[in-house]
């Protein structure tokens, strides 16, 4: 067969790779949805930023910064520095001196560690503001953190602690605390822990844990007891060092092994529930119903007897007489069972099919009848021929009336 038997009217041949204007109109929406998001996490950055500057800072006076502290401090005699290092703040620890941590989270185990010992033997008082789990267990052994559950933040004192009782009501509540510790003063409880705990050091001196740091900020320290709060933890030493941790300080020695989780920063793992929220729903909106099937000319027309032809070569070459002889027995099977009351679904079942043909038939054809639809397969060309010719000899003589 040569390629005259193709049809001579040949449609332009079309082209499956998608164009620039399909591939733009396909991926606009992804664009937008990402550009939209990246607009939105600029926005929340630049408010963050601009609301929270120097937050914990005793030297700025934004809302969150601290320098309406510091400045009550001074008017009292207490001199406040402030420092950025591991090495600065261990070196500054001493007898007469509070410790302030602003964000103890920021410090991996190494710097935990180092800051404990300094602190254990300095006879200081150390005060952590707002720690969490992995930073309240390092630097104040015997304590645990648990998650706020009160939505209220004005607590009463409910303990004898001199400096929480002549303060009062103060804004305390954040993280909740539970200790071990004997003989610690337990403060501002909520929900039945307290938010405020200090606990005697062996070697003398103590350390202050703080659930929130609100007493500590600008627009809070008026309100309440809150700044009596602030002077009566922060001032009762002469000097005040305040620690901002950073995640640029590098001062720690490579003592030990730090883990992965201690060279992410802090909100790394909300960040990535965001990420997956938001490629979750992206995976919703495209995942949408396609639309119905297109018709497309071919470019070329075949005829049914080359492409039946060509599987015949197909099997041929690779030697495959079992797949040909069963293809031949599957067709006829299914050409014969509706010419003998066989339902489709059963015409290749041998006890429903043979009785059904056999009352067709002669008596002397019947025996090869199973052979003949449901036997091995040929061994050699020579039977696969013969197979075909008893076949269509079978069928014709179903058809006969």
């Amino acid at each position: 067969m040569t390629a005259a038997a193709t049809t001579t009217d040949t449609p332009p041949p079309t082209s499956v790779s998608p164009t620039a204007r399909q591939v733009w109109t396909r991926t606009r929406g992804i664009v937008l949805a990402l550009v939209v998001l990246l607009a939105a996490a600029g926005v929340i950055a630049a408010l963050r930023s601009d609301g929270r500057h120097g937050m914990l800072d005793p030297r700025s006076a934004d809302p969150y910064g601290s320098r309406a502290v510091a400045a009550l401090l001074g008017a009292h005699g207490v001199t406040t520095r402030v420092v950025t290092t591991l090495d600065q703040a261990r070196t500054a620890a001493g007898p007469g001196t509070t410790l302030l941590v602003a964000n103890p989270d920021l410090l991996t185990r190494d710097q935990r560690n180092l800051l404990r010992a300094a602190t254990d033997s300095a006879g200081g008082r150390t005060v952590l503001v707002a720690p969490g789990t992995a930073s309240v267990d390092g630097l104040a052994p015997g304590v645990t953190a648990a998650r706020a559950r009160s939505t209220r933040t004005t607590l009463d004192p409910a303990c004898a602690f001199p400096a929480a009782r002549h303060a009062g009501d103060a804004d305390t509540g954040g993280i909740r605390y539970s200790t071990t510790a004997p003989a610690a003063d337990s403060c501002y409880p909520s929900d039945g822990l307290p938010t405020l705990l200090r606990l005697a050091r062996p070697r003398g001196g103590d350390t202050v844990v703080l659930g929130a740091p609100s007493i500590l900020l600008n627009n809070r320290i008026g309100e309440h007891g809150n700044a009596s709060l602030a002077l009566q933890l922060l001032g009762s030493r002469p000097h005040l060092v305040w620690y901002l941790p950073s995640l640029a300080d590098d001062s720690a020695p490579r003592t030990g092994q730090r883990s992965f989780f201690d060279l992410l920063p802090s909100g790394w793992l909300r960040a990535a529930l965001q990420l997956f929220l938001a490629a979750a729903v992206a995976a919703l909106w495209r995942a949408r119903r396609l639309g119905p099937l297109v018709p497309e000319r071919l470019p070329v027309a075949i005829r049914a007897s080359e492409t039946t032809e060509g599987r015949a070569r197909l099997y041929r070459t690779t030697g495959a007489r079992d797949r040909a002889a069963a293809a031949l027995r599957s067709a006829t099977r299914i050409r014969l069972a509706p010419l003998v009351g066989v339902p489709a679904a059963q015409a290749h079942t041998p006890e429903t099919l043979l009785p059904a043909l056999s009352a067709r038939l002669p008596t002397e054809e019947r025996a090869a009848l199973n052979d003949l639809l449901f036997g091995p397969p040929p061994g050699d060309d020579a039977a696969l021929v013969s197979l075909a010719d008893r076949l269509d000899a079978l069928e014709r003589e179903v058809r006969r009336p």
